[in-house]
């Protein structure tokens, strides 16, 4: 079923406020997958806070038009699945997670920060932790020589106590 003008419209605008915030697309083509796998794509991405969606390319094309995502129009060819995120790192963990267990599912480009990126790209993108754990790591860095010095005391502490004793 063809969109008429309004609806068009209606769609480059949803997108281009999805791209506003966002720091990474992700394009995959779908070509033979079936609905019950899409299903669980579509719920995975949701889970993550990515935003999925089948689109008219001439429609993407519009919508990444004049932002950083712009040298993305150039590989918009083909039955493709955007994958929008905020976070930098969901949107092609997603993808690329679901592609190594569905050969159906073929990523075919993506833009990280007005960055193009190819499948390599998109996989060591995919492969970055994600903020949480990045987070994790850092405060476990930061607390290490508080720890370390903390312990340190206590063994102090103790053999003065075992000295005194």
């Amino acid at each position: 079923m063809s969109l008429n003008l309004n609806d068009k419209k209606a769609v480059v605008a949803e997108i281009s406020a999805k791209i506003t915030s966002a720091q990474t697309i992700v394009v995959a083509e779908y070509r033979g997958i079936q609905v019950s796998h899409l299903t669980q794509l579509r719920a995975k991405a949701r889970a993550q806070g990515v935003y999925l969606r089948v689109l008219k390319n001439t429609l993407a094309r519009r919508a990444v038009e004049g932002t950083a995502f712009a040298s993305l129009a150039t590989e918009m060819t083909g039955p493709l699945i955007y994958s929008i995120s905020e976070d930098a790192v969901a949107a092609a963990k997603v993808i690329h997670d679901f592609a190594k267990g569905n050969d159906k599912l073929v990523v075919k480009a993506g833009n990280y920060a007005g960055k193009s990126l190819d499948k390599a790209g998109v996989a060591a993108l995919a492969s970055i932790p994600s903020r949480e754990v990045l987070l994790a790591q850092v405060l476990g860095m930061m607390q290490a020589p508080v720890a370390g010095f903390a312990r340190g005391l206590a063994a102090l502490a103790a053999k003065k106590e075992a000295e005194t004793a």
